[in-house]
């Protein structure tokens, strides 16, 4: 069973386990919080890229 980006469960355990041996169980949590700030922050650029976008258009048509 394929999950995420053609990786099955066991590989995603083997990558979990290294990285939390690598930063540690307290440092996680910030990992992901700026991981999700990152993400967000991305997804904001593009909605405001398409936005704009579809504002030359509309000035274009008329």
């Amino acid at each position: 069973m394929k999950l995420l980006f053609g990786l099955g469960m066991q590989e995603i355990l083997i990558i979990a386990l290294i990285v939390l041996l690598l930063f540690g169980g307290k440092k996680i949590p910030e990992l992901m919080k700026g991981l999700g700030k990152g993400v967000r922050s991305f997804k904001e650029g593009m909605n405001n890229v398409t936005d704009e976008g579809d504002a030359d258009k509309k000035e274009e048509n008329k």
